[in-house]
Parts: structure tokens; C-alpha cells; sequence
């Protein structure tokens, strides 16, 4: 198939759909968490739920970068923004994510020091244009963009760029999957793995789901086809008792990922713990700042001591952390709709576009 439209053939995904009811039906009741946050909008947009068999339950999971990060990291980045000589420079959803009390948005409009940009590089041009100012590029998100952060850092280094620095949140897929394949009370019978991530980390990086849990996983698309096809693979994986790592997105994906990505990430990071909101301190699940480019590091630079939470939302009946982890879904959690909507964020699985409850809320 070559054309998006071919993705949304109305028969193709009635018979694929047709084949999910037809393997449920062999099954009782069955979890399975779809880790992107992309695939949950694409799920909830185009109305699969509605199409596929009750007894198929789909748990969201920690898959929006935004979403995860905590708020002692938004409420530090506030502290920065706060200070004189200091220009903030971050992608746009992050501006709205609360802190204890207030948000980067706010903070933009008292002190007009903070920055939207597009790409980690877009960073280089702000602090060349600025060389009196301090410059910290809030660096978020999954393997999916540390290649382009730390590409910034090598070229911040090779430029001799003085007043450029990087406090990352970065976070991997890996180590969080395997922190909710051990939680009994979520009791999951598979995962529908992340596409733009595997693109980068390959299907090899998810055998351990099979070897150490015993669960299936298959990596999919985001368009309607991708995702039910990622679906009837999966559950044939399940009925059958044959657990496997599936690559629905071969066109994409390859089961060594993008070699060239992952030496410039080694290169600039090392693998740290790191604490994700909602589910708190998983070992091995972040990004630091070598030492070799230790003089971007915003922690450094500004002697930030950085604790890692375990009880991370200081919302009063907040239960984005519950969401996040896949034990409610969004309209259990008193806020939602109510004082909690897309143009008054509470939480931030309501800011970004691969929040649960902005999907949620838009679709349901």
C-alpha cells in the first residue's frame, strides 16, 4: 500500500475487525496497553473502540513525553525562567503543563523569556542571537528525539557555543514497559509497541517482554489498518499461548532500528535512573549528559539537585498519575471534563495531544 487513504479502506478494516471478533470470541476478557500515546489519539479519532469486541480492554500507557515529565521538572524549569539573563527554549506543550503553582505560560507572559521551538536545533539560533543570555533548552521526550537533541550539543560544541545548555528529561521505552509488565495489578496480556520509537530502537529491543514476562507484543503503525492488524496479530500471539516480538511495521521499522541514531545518542548521553510522573523512579530509564559535554548541562550550570519523586502529583484528586499507569481510564478521575478540560489543563494528560484524557475528551 502506498497512499494514506489505503490505510482507511472502510472493507479492509471491517474484515480485519471481522477476525479480532473471531479470535476474541475464542478468549475471556483480555489487557491490552497501547504505549504511544499517538496510537491512543489515533484509537479513541478514528473510533476503533467502538468497532471492536467488549471483552478486548485497551489501557493506555505512559507514551506522551510531556505527560511524564515531573513536576518537580516543570517546577525547576519555572525557577529557571524566573531568574534574570536566562532565555527558556521549549517545544509548545510543555508551556502548558502545571507546576506546583504556576506554568512556563504564565511565567512567558510575566517575564517574556520563554520560547517556543520546533527542533532542538532552533536552539543554536537563539543563542547565537543572544550571546548575554543564558540559554536552557528543555530537552523532552523519548528515543524518538534525543538523536536531534544530541546532535544540538555536538554542534553547540563544535561552534564553541558558551551560553547553551540542555536540562534533560529524555526518557526510554524499554525500561517503563518492563516497570508495568511487573504490575500485578494491571494484569496485562500484551503490548501494542510504540512505531516512531522502534523506528529508532528496532524490534530487538522488546524481546525481553517475551523472554522474561512471557507476553506478546506487536510494533504498529498509526493509521486505522496499522493499529487493527497490530491488534489481530497480537491476539492470535495470545490465543495461541506463542508469545513474540511482531512488526506490523515493517515499512518503518527493522529489527536492529537506525544504528546512525543510537551512536550519536551514546555519544552525547549516558544511561541514568530517572522518575516518571505517575509511575515514579524506574532504573535505567533516562538520559544524562555525559561527561564529555558536561559543560551544556543545565544541572551543572545552575547546581539544579535534582531529586527523583516517587510520589510525584501535588493536585488535589488529580489521578493523572493512575492514568498514566494504565489503572483508570480518563473519565474515572474526578477533575475530568469538569475543572479539567483541554482549554483549562489540571493535569498534564490533558495538555499535550497524546494525553489519554485530551484524546478522551475530544473523541468521547
Amino acid at each position: 500500500m502506498k497512499y494514506i487513504d489505503e490505510f482507511r479502506n472502510k472493507n479492509r478494516i471491517k474484515k480485519v475487525s471481522r477476525n479480532i471478533k473471531a479470535l476474541a470470541e475464542l478468549a475471556e476478557d483480555l489487557k491490552i496497553m497501547e504505549v504511544c500515546g499517538t496510537h491512543t489519539q489515533s484509537f479513541y479519532r478514528f473510533g476503533l473502540d467502538k468497532i471492536l469486541p467488549s471483552n478486548l480492554r485497551f489501557i493506555s500507557g505512559p507514551g506522551c513525553p510531556v505527560c511524564v515529565s515531573t513536576q518537580e521538572y516543570i517546577d525547576t524549569a519555572i525557577r529557571l525562567a524566573q531568574q534574570d539573563g536566562v532565555i527558556i527554549i521549549s517545544f509548545g506543550d510543555m508551556l502548558r503543563v502545571p507546576g506546583t503553582r504556576s506554568t512556563l505560560e504564565k511565567e512567558r507572559a510575566r517575564y517574556s523569556n520563554v520560547r517556543v521551538v520546533y527542533s532542538a536545533l532552533d536552539a543554536l539560533s537563539v543563542a547565537r542571537l543572544n550571546p548575554d543570555k543564558r540559554i536552557v533548552f528543555l530537552a523532552v521526550g523519548f528515543e524518538t528525539t534525543a538523536p536531534t537533541i544530541a546532535l544540538s550539543i555536538i554542534s553547540a560544541k563544535k561552534e564553541n557555543l558558551k551560553n547553551l545548555f540542555f536540562f534533560s528529561s529524555l526518557k526510554l521505552i524499554p525500561p517503563a514497559i518492563s516497570h508495568l509488565a511487573q504490575d500485578k495489578r494491571l494484569d496485562l496480556n500484551g503490548f501494542l509497541c510504540p512505531g516512531h520509537v522502534s523506528a529508532i530502537i528496532g524490534t530487538a529491543a522488546y524481546e525481553f517482554i517475551v523472554k522474561r514476562y512471557r507476553l506478546g507484543c506487536c510494533i504498529a503503525g498509526f493509521e486505522p489498518l496499522d493499529i487493527l492488524e497490530g491488534i489481530y496479530l497480537l491476539l492470535k500471539q495470545i490465543i495461541n499461548k506463542k508469545p513474540k516480538v511482531e512488526n506490523q511495521y515493517s515499512r518503518v521499522v527493522t529489527r536492529q532500528g537506525n544504528s546512525r541514531a543510537l551512536d550519536i545518542i551514546n555519544k552525547v548521553f549516558r544511561v541514568a535512573n530517572t522518575s516518571w510522573r505517575g509511575l515514579g523512579e524506574i532504573p535505567d530509564s533516562g538520559l544524562k549528559i555525559r561527561n564529555e559535554f558536561l559543560e551544556f548541562d543545565a544541572e551543572r550550570e545552575f547546581h539544579i539537585n535534582y531529586r527523583l519523586p516517587i510520589a510525584d502529583c501535588r493536585l488535589p484528586k488529580c489521578r493523572c498519575g493512575d492514568v498514566l499507569k494504565g489503572l483508570i481510564f480518563p473519565a474515572a478521575c474526578p477533575l475530568f471534563s469538569k475543572t479539567c478540560q483541554p482549554d483549562n489543563p489540571l493535569g498534564p494528560c490533558m495538555v499535550s495531544s497524546e494525553g489519554a484524557c485530551n484524546a478522551y475528551y475530544k473523541y468521547r
